[in-house]
């Protein structure tokens, strides 16, 4: 059940090699799946999606958006996707919420500013440089700020990747090549260990979406630690009745053994709805 994590990086030619890839294993590509998803949880057209991951959408639009609940529901379906396995994920940040899965191999696919602009200006048939230019740097600036909001990250940190492969030098098919190579090595197989540290991901941002989802939970703000399906929730609530509503909405998951509760009752009410109400919205 291969999963491989990689980058998107306009112009690098990472969506050659993840196609070449998949094909060489027989394995599926991640598509619209997480954009479908995010979409639908979200009440947002799939378009409103795509902009604001590329950093064109508009004040307002931004405003308007909650995108701490957005990284929340693509955590949500990377997870889901990645323990069905047998599947390359390019993007959506993939390779830093698998990293600590030991099986999954993280890898950045790179190319030199000037290549990334010819390939925008033959992509687009466009003598245009500067508009090309203009646009790989938007794009490179949008991944940067969602990677580091998201995760506290520096996107081009090489630290964060098993592999950095350089298209400028290294053709798709020699990129293909190395990644196979990378991925049948012992360190990357996956062990009993590793597949529960999946499923331990997987379930707790499950959780997560679900407590969003419910009109009655939608505010409350906790920890979620999951491990073989007995579930600890750990952190502060309002009252007793916001203590037993989350405990309810956690049962009901799918693949939730047990829960665990360990949810706290803030002493002052009126200092905890006031805090509350001034968490900023993509904090």
């Amino acid at each position: 059940m291969p999963v491989i994590a990689m980058t998107q990086e306009m112009g690098s030619l990472a969506k050659d090699v993840a196609l070449k890839l998949a094909s060489a294993l027989d394995i599926e590509v991640m598509r619209n799946e997480v954009v479908d998803h995010v979409s639908a949880k979200m009440a947002l057209p799939k378009s409103a999606v795509r902009r604001l991951r590329e950093g064109k959408a508009g004040f307002l639009e931004r405003l308007k958006t909650d995108r701490k609940i957005m990284a929340l529901y693509t955590a949500e379906e990377v997870f889901e996707l990645a323990n069905r396995g047998n599947v390359v994920l390019r993007g959506w940040g993939a390779t830093c919420l698998l990293r600590p899965v030991p099986h999954v191999p993280c890898v950045r696919i790179t190319s030199s500013f000037e290549k990334r602009v010819e390939w925008l200006m033959s992509s687009l048939e466009t003598e245009d440089r500067d508009f090309a230019a203009s646009e790989i740097r938007r794009s490179d600036e949008a991944h940067a700020s969602r990677m580091h909001q998201q995760f506290g990250v520096s996107w081009g940190d090489p630290v964060l990747y098993d592999m950095v492969l350089n298209t400028d030098r290294v053709s798709v098919d020699s990129c293909v090549e190395q990644i196979i190579l990378l991925s049948r090595r012992p360190e990357f197989q996956e062990t009993e260990e590793s597949r529960a540290v999946l499923a331990n991901m997987t379930l707790e941002a499950r959780i997560h979406a679900a407590i969003k989802d419910n009109a009655a939970t939608r505010d409350t703000h906790i920890t979620v630690e999951a491990r073989n399906g007995e579930v600890a929730l750990l952190g502060i609530v309002l009252d007793a009745q916001e203590r037993a509503r989350t405990e309810q909405v956690v049962t009901e998951v799918p693949g939730v053994a047990g829960v665990d509760n360990q949810l706290r009752l803030m002493t002052s009410q009126k200092q905890f709805m006031s805090a509350k109400h001034h968490i900023p919205r993509d904090a």
